[in-house]
């Protein structure tokens, strides 16, 4: 974080700090080498205070194709003056940014791509051929050219390339580029050891089977009724897998009536079997509900659900239980403790027990212990019933035994057909539908 940002959040006014007003712009695309040199226009953006503007501009060119990343926007990162940088010299395959960080407004003026591009000279060929691609599809018909003289291999790799600030109005965009073309060494080093330019993370490999491509992120939610009411679960960044990987989607509903939690997961994951779909419920009404649905597919982008009814729409929907006689304290706490102070509920009729214990969850991205109280029907006091992987997720329940309570419970904070009945009308009665699939995260 910038320090006049740190200031301005701390609400220390720094005199001759303002908000900027920046150029705002982006573009990731394949161009033909004979449209260059390029221009282009912007719209304008007003920063939040203590921000900068930047620009940023990479050319990668290969034979006849240039692939061009464009960003211009607000940024917290350091000032600095132009910079050209050549991260591969040609012949054959090159990259070259410019970047810039700027505090003044509407800084971020360059408008043609000429600081990176000038028409090359003739270059005398030589004797090796590769097959020439820049794609974010299939190089499977790339045409083989004949090399520049000083070209001694030919590179097949791809990259991911994400561009992304903490700019509200950029949103993460990722591109999977297949590359091929000449290069003057051996070796998959295309981006000699670069990793960020400006805003902009490369990812390379050249691992034939490391193709894959997955959407990738975390998402936790607690409310009071998503056990009934499906929430958008997407994302706008992607991740290139490493060898054997696959992708996966994981979700995993909690619900104790007042309370419900939802955490999902998206990326890349080792798995034992290529291609499955798991919808479990783990522990089931009447009482605490926990459900999951866990994918893990082989196709790029494969992990595509776009919300949370891919798990609440394969769940029953009984009739609400009759309310019964126990009456159980109920709390649903993600990073905290719950406490003596929890409200009391009466509990459906056909449960004999209240839990009290916490769940740990690990993998995916997130590391997250969630304390539970609620109505319990079995005996046991488990709510995963031994289950120690549910998708991605490795997961550890710490539980105390199950508590019969003792003479008259005192009076409920909230009746359960009015809080915890909204979901077992949901739920009640719900089998396990498949087997959860095991996963070492």
């Amino acid at each position: 974080m910038s320090p006049f940002l740190l200031l301005a959040l701390l609400g220390i006014t720094v005199p001759g700090v303002q908000a900027l007003t920046c150029y705002w712009a982006t573009l990731m695309s394949v161009k033909n080498a004979s449209e260059l040199p390029l221009q282009w226009t912007a719209s304008q953006k007003h920063c939040e205070e203590g921000w900068s503007c930047q620009e940023v501009l990479m050319l990668m060119e290969n034979g006849p194709y240039v692939y061009m990343v464009l960003i211009k926007g607000c940024t917290q990162a350091a000032d600095h003056e132009d910079l050209i940088t050549q991260h591969r010299a040609g012949p054959g395959l090159s990259i070259t940014s410019y970047t810039r960080v700027c505090r003044e407004d509407l800084c971020n003026h360059l408008f043609t791509s000429l600081p990176l591009w000038a028409p090359h000279p003739p270059t005398a060929l030589g004797s090796v051929r590769c097959p020439v691609c820049l794609s974010a599809q299939s190089c499977r018909s790339a045409a083989e050219l004949t090399c520049p003289a000083e070209s001694t291999h030919c590179y097949s790799g791809h990259l991911l390339l994400r561009a992304g600030e903490p700019d509200r109005d950029l949103r993460n965009r990722s591109t999977h580029l297949r590359v091929q073309g000449c290069m003057s060494q051996a070796g998959c080093n295309l981006l000699n050891g670069t990793q960020e330019i400006g805003p902009i993370s490369l990812q390379e490999t050249c691992d034939s089977e490391a193709m894959l491509i997955c959407h990738r992120g975390n998402m936790l939610q607690t409310s009071q009724d998503l056990a009934q009411k499906p929430v958008t679960w997407s994302t706008n960044t992607e991740q290139l897998c490493n060898r054997g990987e696959v992708c996966q989607e994981t979700l995993l509903l909690i619900d104790v009536g007042l309370r419900s939690l939802l955490v999902g997961s998206k990326g890349c994951s080792k798995a034992r079997t290529q291609d499955s779909q798991a919808i479990s419920t783990h522990s089931g009404p009447p009482g605490v509900l926990v459900a999951s649905f866990a994918r893990f597919c082989t196709s790029d982008r494969c992990n595509s659900a776009a919300s949370s009814s891919v798990l609440l729409n394969s769940l029953p929907r009984p009739a609400a239980p009759a309310p019964g006689d126990l009456q159980c304290p109920t709390c649903l706490s993600v990073f905290g403790s719950c406490t003596q102070n929890s409200d009391t509920v009466t509990c459906p009729k056909g449960t004999s027990h209240c839990y009290q214990g916490h769940i740990s969850l690990r993998g995916g991205g997130l590391s997250s212990p969630v304390d539970i109280q609620g109505c319990m029907a079995q005996p046991s006091s488990s709510l995963l019933n031994g289950t120690q992987n549910i998708g991605v997720f490795s997961v550890i329940e710490d539980r105390d035994e199950a508590i019969v309570p003792d003479g008259a419970a005192p009076a409920p904070y909230l009746a359960w057909v009015a809080g915890l009945g909204l979901s077992l009308a949901l739920w009640c009665g719900a089998p396990s539908l498949l087997t959860p699939f095991p996963h070492d995260s």
